[in-house]
């Protein structure tokens, strides 16, 4: 395709035409001519939005379901992680605007493939592609794209964003589920090699727990104060950026940390840390009940545990038995060189 703007018949027929879901919520959507979108939520709380982008590589590619360390990841990913982020800070999404840039070199059937991915997981997400731009660029050589995500707040004032001493940090599902997807799929052969088959499929699937909808939305509902979804820098990344967000210190038991076999057995088999590793799928909620958290989340089928309390120094404390140590700045998670060793772009 030629650089600029894709025409308009490429327009219509391989993006107007995949977007099907719609919401009540938007009033006016993507359409030729139309430059921006119109939202209504009359009476229904404050509106939220965010912003993700990232380059994008197809969805057929091995270990694509749990996404991709870094700034690579698939469209239905990049979708999901937006959704993740707006339920994290109290919203439900209602739709997205997504900005393509594709290479010079791209068929029209490229276009028409990403654009038919991402109204599929939006079908799945009951959300509408509400607009958004696409256009050709020579500065690019993979598709980028840009997902702003809009919704409202589950309830006003939900969430108020803090932390206070003697609460507990409650986790939902385990840590490192997106990274375990990723090399499961990439070292495939080299597991098949060490595990069973059905083991490393079990491993390659753990794509479908990445949505953290579910346990935000319990959340909020039982008063928790603040989340903050795992990603990149795993486990312990996410303990610190909430800690600093918050301006707080916190004590975990790294005994507590919720780990699947399958998440060991593939770290120890590839060289990777599971608490570094990719985690999205897994919810860091702050509450002052979280027995009654967990008991809350366990009833709605989302597996959680009270792995620590937050404290009122400035100290990020990690207990392992007897030994003490402290939570380190994050660091670059732990896949990203197995990454660059395997993954040609």
């Amino acid at each position: 395709m030629k650089t600029g703007k894709v025409p308009e018949n490429v327009l219509k027929r391989s993006v107007l035409r995949q977007i099907k879901t719609k919401r009540r919520e938007v009033l006016c959507g993507a359409g030729i001519g139309v430059d921006c979108a119109t939202f209504s939520f009359p009476g229904e709380g404050e509106i939220v939005s965010c912003v993700q982008e990232a380059a994008l590589v197809p969805a057929g590619m091995p270990g694509c379901a749990g996404g991709f360390p870094g700034t690579f990841m698939t469209m239905a990913a990049l979708i999901q992680k937006c959704v993740n982020n707006l339920a994290a800070g109290g919203g439900r999404t209602a739709a997205v605007l997504i900005s393509l840039m594709m290479p010079e070199s791209s068929e029209e059937s490229e276009l028409r493939m990403l654009m038919a991915e991402a109204e599929e997981k939006c079908r799945e997400l009951s959300l509408q592609i509400a607009g958004g731009q696409t256009r050709i660029a020579g500065a690019v050589s993979l598709p980028v794209a840009t997902v702003t995500g809009i919704g409202r707040k589950w309830e006003v004032s939900a969430v108020p964003g803090d932390a206070r001493p003697g609460q507990d940090i409650v986790i939902s599902k385990w840590v490192g589920l997106e990274g375990t997807a990723y090399l499961a799929g990439r070292h495939r052969e080299k597991l098949l090699r060490r595990y069973p088959a059905w083991f490393v499929e079990e491993a390659e699937h753990f794509g479908r727990y990445l949505s953290i909808v579910t346990e935000a939305q319990v959340a909020v509902k039982q008063g928790a104060t603040l989340m903050h979804d795992a990603s990149e820098g795993g486990i312990f990344g996410a303990l610190w950026e909430l800690a600093e967000r918050a301006g707080v210190g916190l004590t975990v038991d790294m005994r507590g940390l919720p780990l699947r076999q399958e998440t060991v057995e593939v770290c120890e088999c590839c060289g990777a840390n599971p608490y570094e590793l990719l985690s999205g799928g897994c919810l860091i909620m702050i509450s002052s009940d979280g027995p009654g958290l967990t008991a809350a989340l366990e009833m709605a089928g989302v597996p959680a545990v009270t792995v620590g309390k937050i404290t009122d120094s400035n100290d990020r404390i990690l207990l392992n038995g007897e030994e003490i140590r402290y939570l380190d700045r994050p660091k670059s998670d732990s896949m990203l060189p197995l990454f660059r060793q395997v993954t040609e772009l």
